[in-house]
């Protein structure tokens, strides 16, 4: 295959240089040496894999697996609610799982890497031109790489205020949580994003008295509004308080742990504060200016739907750039970048995108909300099916998870696929390929699942809608 690069000369060290091995860095690079470029990807030695494998989404969901087996969350339908696996949870327990998971994955990162014959240059990366970045490796070593083409990745880290104090252990944000000593007995997190809520959940199921501050009135209120009331639900039984529309004006930390004050007056004490206010694109050390880009105010960074920034010849893909920063859309997103540098045609990225979100139980979707379509005014209606009414829930012992598919009556085409509970963020690729493949909800109704299984909640929820759907033609004929 021919790789048609504008070519700077023979001066061009390579084709195709990257900053940052994360999910977008990762596949860019890969993509763009299996298209026959030479490429370079600039990582540091401890960071291989980006914040993704290192100290975000690959730790925090194996804590979560961690957590869900020691704790016998997903079993407790069954046994009983104190039944544990293990009495007393330890750090330790804990980490040890989310170490050995992150080393193999920084393992097979390398060898995706070698394999495909992508350079690794450890270090850090700073544009001295558009076409020339300086890496420097920690050791006081320098050297020039220069390239064709450039992507791009470095991510983003957690959005810390100036006026709190963080110290990794009694304040703290979602990089350093799993640095921490010992389990928290009581526990803040200010914010009620994704990330909070995660580590809310979790914490909650080992036995931390969580207190959630929100300074909006409702969390996650791009997710289906009855999904997110189970959720709360949910946390609630596992003691989590809720304080909606209150905002933080203090964090005092003392010997024994920290005093909260809100703009209410209220003060409420905890061992430990984790801070979840979003997160800062991690573009204020690559000199920018020097490449003629620019950041906006949280560090990210403004690109086309081809992923090209302001200058042709340099990308940015992955949550650098901006929503929705997940690493799914990231690893795509680097993808067609590289196809684009390339000079390959390649598809747009599909707008049906999945949104998973790794709370205890889990909840993803993909489509259009309840609300959306009723602000829209789209005629919808809904099927239901309950975990509870299915032979695989009663086996595993969910007996809260809920499948909600949203049906056009018009084209009966489906406009939503809502999950809520065990397995939901693999659930939702069924829905997903639907609605892809421009399917009806008669597909589900007529398709035959594996008996049991929690995938025959979608044969269930579309005999309910069409069932419904039924009554309303009788009625009206």
């Amino acid at each position: 295959m021919v790789v048609t690069l504008v070519r700077l000369g023979a001066m061009a060290d390579y084709d195709l240089l990257v900053l940052g091995s994360g999910p977008g860095g990762q596949k860019a690079a890969i993509a763009a040496a299996k298209l026959g470029a030479s490429v370079a990807l600039i990582e540091r030695r401890n960071m291989i894999g980006g914040v993704c494998i290192q100290t975000g989404t690959i730790p925090s969901k194996t804590l979560r697996e961690a957590v869900m087996y020691l704790t016998g969350m997903s079993q407790r339908d069954l046994y009983g609610q104190s039944y544990r696996v293990k009495e007393d949870i330890t750090i330790a327990d804990l980490t040890a799982r989310t170490s050995h998971v992150v080393g193999r994955e920084v393992d097979v990162i390398r060898s995706q890497l070698s394999r495909n014959g992508v350079a690794l240059l450890p270090g850090m990366g700073r544009f001295l031109d558009p076409h020339t970045v300086q890496v420097t490796d920690g050791s006081g070593q320098e050297r020039k790489v220069t390239a064709e083409k450039i992507v791009i990745a470095t991510g983003t880290r957690p959005a810390r205020p100036d006026t709190v104090d963080f110290d990794g252990q009694t304040i703290i944000d979602s990089d350093s949580i799993l640095g921490l000593e010992r389990i928290p007995r009581t526990m803040i997190v200010v914010g009620a994003g994704v990330i909070g809520i995660e580590y809310a959940s979790m914490f909650a199921a080992l036995g931390t008295k969580v207190t959630v501050i929100e300074q909006r009135m409702r969390m996650l209120d791009f997710c289906d509004t009855e999904v997110v009331e189970a959720l709360k639900y949910q946390l609630r039984d596992l003691a989590v308080t809720f304080r909606f529309g209150e905002t933080v004006t203090a964090v005092q930390r003392y010997a024994r742990g920290t005093v909260t004050t809100l703009e209410s007056g209220k003060k409420i004490p905890a061992d430990t504060v984790m801070y979840s206010a979003g997160r800062q694109g991690m573009t204020d050390e690559l000199g920018l200016e020097a490449a003629g880009l620019a950041a906006d105010a949280r560090g990210r960074i403004k690109v086309d739907s081809s992923f090209r920034t302001e200058v042709a010849h340099i990308y940015a893909v992955g949550d650098v750039i901006g929503f929705p920063a997940l690493a799914a859309t990231s690893m795509e997103q680097g993808r067609l970048a590289a196809h684009h540098a390339c000079g390959e045609p390649v598809h747009e990225m599909h707008k049906l995108q999945p949104i998973g979100i790794y709370t205890i139980p889990e909840i993803s979707y993909i489509g259009r909300t309840e609300d959306e379509l009723t602000e829209q005014r789209v005629p919808f209606e809904v099927g239901v099916s309950r975990y509870r009414e299915l032979a695989r829930g009663q086996i595993i012992g969910d007996s809260y998870g809920v499948l909600k598919l949203l049906v056009s009556p018009e084209d009966r085409s489906l406009l939503g696929v809502h999950v809520f509970g065990t397995n939901a963020t693999e659930l939702v690729h069924i829905g997903q390929a639907v609605m892809g493949c421009g399917g009806t909800v008669d597909y589900l109704v007529d398709t035959v699942f594996n008996y049991p299984t929690l995938a025959e909640s979608y044969k269930v929820a579309a005999l309910d809608a069409t069932n419904k759907m039924r009554q309303i033609s009788m009625l009206t004929e």
